[in-house]
């Protein structure tokens, strides 16, 4: 099993969960549809295959299956002592949930310097085991389905360079920056935006470091933050 974790982008919650690395199904379809026409499908007697509409987009989608168990430490990644298993896998429920303005809320996929993917749930199943003499369920496998959304688009170069170089971006820097120490409960993507004006260079950012952790950086721990050119370079 993989400690992986979901952070909710709008509150920064951080939701950990135990992975199965073999059951990680990666899924693409392109954006690719079937021309129709007034008649129904486009087609003709001479023609082997449907024509297509190529209209871009797509969708990706990835399937986990995580476990929670109140008997295992650490399952969650949470230092709370609960009996009902529910109370653990409530919070991934509620992410396949519509918000205030009627869509299920942006989490990002985080595991290790590998896996940082912005997206949304949209489905989830649960199977309830290791019950106790009241019924309480005690070990939950859940199964996710979770659809990638587009990264927040991230400034063009010259922005990026300026924000790098200490000159005031989007994100507020206003002064060279050779290194970042980490504060509390700080995200590795709120780093990277911070110092570069852009939150997708987190990989990269994470790689220069040699940190295998993202999710677990002591508060008070030195980031080296190098020149732009040299964390492109690493993409």
């Amino acid at each position: 099993m993989e400690r992986v974790a979901f952070l909710i982008e709008r509150t920064g919650e951080r939701i950990g969960c135990l992975l199965n690395p073999e059951s990680l199904l990666f899924r693409r379809q392109a954006g690719v549809v079937t021309r129709h026409d007034a008649g129904g499908i486009a087609a003709g007697t001479g023609r082997y295959d449907d024509q297509l509409l190529c209209r871009g987009g797509g969708l990706t989608e990835l399937t986990f299956n995580l476990l929670f168990d109140v008997s295992l430490a650490g399952s969650s990644g949470s230092s709370m002592s609960v009996n009902d298993v529910r109370d653990l896998t409530g919070p991934i429920w509620r992410l396949s949930e519509n918000s205030a303005d009627g869509t299920p809320p942006i989490c990002r996929f985080v595991w290790g310097k590998s896996w940082h993917l912005p997206g949304i749930i949209t489905s989830v199943a649960e199977r309830f085991e290791y019950f106790n003499a009241d019924g309480v369920p005690r070990r939950s496998w859940m199964r996710l389905r979770f659809r990638r959304v587009a990264e927040p688009v991230a400034p063009s170069v010259p922005e990026r360079r300026a924000v790098a170089d200490g000159v005031t971006g989007p994100y507020g820097s206003t002064r060279p920056l050779e290194s970042h120490e980490v504060k509390g409960n700080e995200r590795p993507d709120q780093i990277a935006a911070q110092c570069y004006g852009d939150p997708s260079l987190v990989r990269a950012l994470m790689a220069h470091n040699n940190i295998d952790d993202p999710l677990h950086m002591p508060a008070g721990k030195m980031l080296d933050i190098p020149p732009l050119e040299k964390l492109e370079a690493l993409l």
